[in-house]
């Protein structure tokens, strides 16, 4: 059997035993999960991941560097001599970099998007309680 035919065999009986399941809404008009359709997360959990971004950032940062400058020189070492691993070295703590700015940007954005969202929650909070206050009073004054 050559390649071609034994591929289109493979390709076909894999094709033959995926499916695609899409979820619904029921008929019944409940959800899909089958658990509460409403979302709720406390502020507790809120803070306690936001801290945990900023945590994980703060280590990141000092952490991710360790073996910079030991790497650098290994490096230039290799190259100068030449090795040409040490371009592989240079390639590789380039990649390492960008990897750990783009981590650390991901943790700085968590944390605060969650420290806005909580301040953001807290004020509408505010909004709201004053706006039903205030229709009360009104209510009572007429």
């Amino acid at each position: 059997m050559s390649f071609d035919q034994e591929w289109v065999s493979v390709r076909s009986a894999s094709t033959a035993t995926v499916s695609t399941r899409l979820n619904q809404v029921e008929p019944s008009g409940g959800g899909g999960g089958g658990g509460s359709t409403d979302l709720s997360v406390s502020q507790d959990k809120l803070g306690a991941l936001g801290s945990a971004a900023h945590k994980l950032h703060g280590h990141l940062s000092g952490d991710g560097k360790h073996a910079d400058a030991s790497t650098t020189e290994a490096a230039t070492t290799m190259t100068v001599n030449g090795f040409q691993t040490g371009a592989a070295i240079t390639t590789v703590q380039k990649t390492w970099t960008s990897q750990l700015k783009t981590l650390l940007d991901a943790c700085a954005h968590i944390s605060n998007h969650l420290d806005y969202s909580s301040a953001s929650h807290a004020n509408e909070e505010k909004d709201i309680e004053t706006a039903f206050r205030t229709s009360q009073i009104t209510e009572f004054l007429k």
